[in-house]
């Protein structure tokens, strides 16, 4: 393939600094959720920095995105500002939706970000409707659509890989396969637990990745990317990753044990680079603290804008909605 990953130092502090982004921010979002600053549902990406930072390194900034609702670390890799993100999910006005979306539903039009969707797989029809639209509109773009293990128990992926494929559209399907849909295990669920082979049934190419190697991420990515822009047809793609974290803040994990956690956090996506980079010489441990009191400033920034929001006038709280009413 020609369009490989040039790991120049600037290209590997722009990986690390990534996901040191997603991860000190999503660790902030524990504490404050704690705090009751941000509430209703939330669900965390630590240790899944990998995937959205090597997928979105490799698009382009025409491309779209459609997100899942564990989207915190798609929205930070694709580009929307630390500081308007926070304010989202503290449900201030100075959100990327006003505060009207929260965790689950970050949405900003100007960068092709589609959000994320709180029915599970319900994006994917979404991205093949969005991939359509690009081309009756000449548009020469990708669509890329992340989605859980989960999701291929849903008729949607079924029904939007038959359509991607038999309409040759450029549609990049995403599985970050966390081995868990909620609390079901993949081999509990998957007679066939090796996603990336379902493609087949539709005649689409795939590709199966390490999702705890960003650098295997990016290459593998833009070799799919390569391939869907010279064709047009779509492509699936399975990065094999893990939640460090929970479902949600409302799940006990009483499915899975720590010492299987504590064996995945061996494989830590941050760690791994950094000591790959310190190995070899390709960055100074001073370096990468600077990386982190900037990252840490950044975060802190963000927590004092997000506090010094203004909440939504509650006579605009009908605004952007249709409501059914009863005639009096």
């Amino acid at each position: 393939m020609t369009d490989k990953v040039h790991l120049d130092h600037a290209h590997i502090r722009r990986l690390l600094t990534a996901m040191l982004r997603i991860r000190r921010f999503e660790e902030k979002c524990f504490e404050l959720y704690q705090t009751e600053k941000i509430r209703g549902f939330m669900h965390l990406y630590d240790g899944e920095e990998a995937v959205s930072v090597g997928v979105i390194m490799a698009l382009h900034r025409h491309d779209a995105i459609v997100a899942t609702y564990r989207e915190h670390g798609q929205a930070l890799a694709r580009g929307i500002g630390m500081s308007v993100l926070m304010a989202e999910l503290y449900g201030k006005q100075e959100g990327c939706c006003r505060g009207r979306g929260g965790s689950m539903h970050v949405f900003d039009r100007g960068i092709r970000f589609y959000g994320g969707n709180a029915i599970v797989g319900g994006g994917l029809p979404l991205a093949v409707g969005i991939a359509l639209g690009d081309r009756m509109l000449g548009r020469d773009a990708i669509t890329a659509c992340f989605f859980g293990d989960g999701a291929v128990d849903e008729g949607s992926f079924h029904e939007s890989m038959n359509l991607a494929s038999l309409w040759q559209l450029p549609v990049l399907f995403i599985c970050e396969n966390n081995l868990y849909a909620m609390g079901m295990a993949l081999e509990r669920a998957e007679a066939e637990t090796h996603i990336a082979r379902k493609a087949a049934a539709y005649a689409m190419s795939s590709a199966m990745v390490d999702g705890m190697d960003v650098v295997a991420v990016e290459a593998t990515t833009r070799q799919a990317t390569e391939h869907m822009r010279k064709t047009g047809k779509p492509f699936l793609l399975e990065c094999q990753t893990y939640r460090f974290r929970a479902h949600s803040m409302f799940d006990a994990q009483l499915y899975r044990s720590k010492q299987e956690i504590e064996a995945w956090r061996k494989r830590d996506p941050i760690v791994r680079l950094q000591a790959w980079l310190e190995q070899n010489n390709l960055m100074h441990p001073d370096e990468i603290a600077g990386i982190e009191a900037d990252v840490a400033a950044e975060v802190d920034a963000a927590v004092a804008f997000a506090e010094a929001g203004t909440w939504e006038p509650i006579e605009d709280l009908e605004r952007y909605t249709i409501m059914d009413r009863v005639p009096q």
